[in-house]
């Protein structure tokens, strides 16, 4: 299988820097072919504006999505967006390894994010018309592919549960990973995440490493987080969560299959989606 890791450390020699490394080791002793797009190594252009496009449709006004839309279509995006897209169609599984910075992912990672995940490539997909909003959450291009979040943390474990003074880890990633791997089709996986980053003894990297290790073992077999597709009857034609579903939860939690609900409806078609803009 095909693995493409999308590493943001600016530190080759930090811990995310180990982890990217152990994973590259493992995957490919694993049989897989792996790809990795280490950002600041490429000097990665974070920043989304006209310099992205090489042909405009509005020279007067910038309207980025509309521009991201015209060059996707008429393959006039710049070379360096295609080649992520690339991988990201190559892959059968995307990695994203990175610090908890503020709360979010480092600039770069989303600045990469704002430019690869391209109007016509990532969003504005399928067909817009009465009750469908498109194919998203749960479709789209990137479709058939498996996402997991490998993150590190400076802070302590307690402190991202439920009553802990940070709030839930998985609610503060529910953007990334509901809205950005979701969004597009791909199943996402539960991070791996690393807690106290700044404190890490030999041993516990022992401990830290065969952790990490078993997640990459079972990276093509582990369950994906069971969020609810979009288009599999869970939401009304205003895209709200029906009634009686979610019972007993609160915030994004709700957006969870529960055990005992009307199962979601299969897709009603196989999807195929062009790439010949790329």
């Amino acid at each position: 299988m095909n693995v493409f890791i999308v590493y943001a450390h600016p530190e080759p020699r930090s811990l995310n820097g180990a982890l990217k490394n152990l994973a590259v080791e493992t995957l490919t002793g694993l049989g897989h072919a792996v790809e990795v797009s280490d950002l600041y190594a490429m000097g990665w252009k974070a920043q989304a504006d006209g310099a992205d496009f090489l042909d405009r449709a509005d020279a007067e006004r910038l309207n980025y999505a509309r521009e991201s839309g015209h060059a996707f279509a008429t393959g006039t995006q710049t070379p360096d967006v295609i080649a992520e897209q690339e991988k990201l169609l190559w892959a059968d599984a995307v990695i994203l390894q990175f610090p908890l910075w503020w709360f979010s992912m480092p600039a770069i990672l989303k600045g990469w994010v704002d430019r690869v995940f391209a109007f016509g490539f990532a969003y504005g997909v399928g067909v817009h018309e009465g009750e469908r909003w498109g194919d998203r959450y749960g479709e789209g291009k990137l479709m058939g592919r498996r996402a997991m979040l490998s993150v590190t943390i400076g802070g302590r474990e307690p402190h991202y549960f439920e009553r802990g003074v940070n709030g839930r880890l998985d609610d503060m990633l529910f953007p990334i990973q509901h809205g950005i791997l979701f969004y597009p089709g791909m199943a996402v996986l539960p991070s791996y995440a690393v807690f106290q980053v700044n404190h890490v003894s030999d041993e516990r990297w022992q401990e830290i490493a065969a952790g990490w290790q078993a997640r990459l073992h079972g990276l093509f077999d582990e369950a994906p987080i069971p969020y609810r597709r979009q288009n599999a009857g869970h939401y009304d034609g205003r895209q709200v969560l029906k009634s009686g579903l979610g019972a007993g939860e609160g915030g994004t939690r709700i957006h969870l299959v529960q055990p005992g609900e009307p199962p979601e409806r299969p897709l009603a078609r196989k999807i195929a989606y062009e790439t010949e803009a790329l």
